[in-house]
């Protein structure tokens, strides 16, 4: 896993609304990364449901948070409106098939998804908190904004 300190690497994926994400044209605010499995599983669905609900808390905090799995963008789509999650972005980490998870070095080659982990990045795309969290635990909101609070 890439460890606190680090430069994030950049990447650029899509979101459930077929529009491009890239982190690099993020600088300037701090980025919560929620990787999760797979979509359409429920400690998944409750992990992005978290982010939406506390949009608001990111949004005081000067951050933006983004979901990324290895589902499709199709899968993603239909995921957000099933779900309800209309402000939050989920990115496709889909093709080449867990790239940024690799990048990230959490992708689980056996399973074919990535961990459950959250990255916090700084302004400047650094590392400054990174959990990963077993499989079937939700990754608790009130340490990621904790530690968004710390910054």
């Amino acid at each position: 896993m890439i460890k606190v300190g680090a430069s994030a690497p950049d990447f650029s994926l899509k979101d459930q609304h077929d529009r491009e994400v890239r982190l690099s044209e993020l600088r300037g605010k701090k980025v919560v990364l929620g990787f999760h499995p797979l979509a359409w599983t429920k400690v998944c669905a409750e992990q992005m449901l978290d982010l939406e609900r506390h949009k608001a808390e990111f949004d005081r905090l000067g951050a933006v948070a983004l979901g990324i799995s290895v589902d499709s963008v199709p899968s993603k789509r239909a995921w957000a409106e099933a779900l309800g999650i209309e402000e939050t972005p989920l990115l496709a980490d889909f093709w080449p098939h867990g790239e940024v998870a690799r990048r990230f070095k959490i992708f689980r080659e056996k399973d074919g998804f990535s961990e459950r982990a959250v990255f916090i990045l700084d302004e400047q795309g650094i590392v400054r908190f990174a959990k990963v969290y077993p499989i079937r635990e939700l990754p608790p909101i009130k340490e990621v904004l904790a530690a968004l609070e710390e910054l």
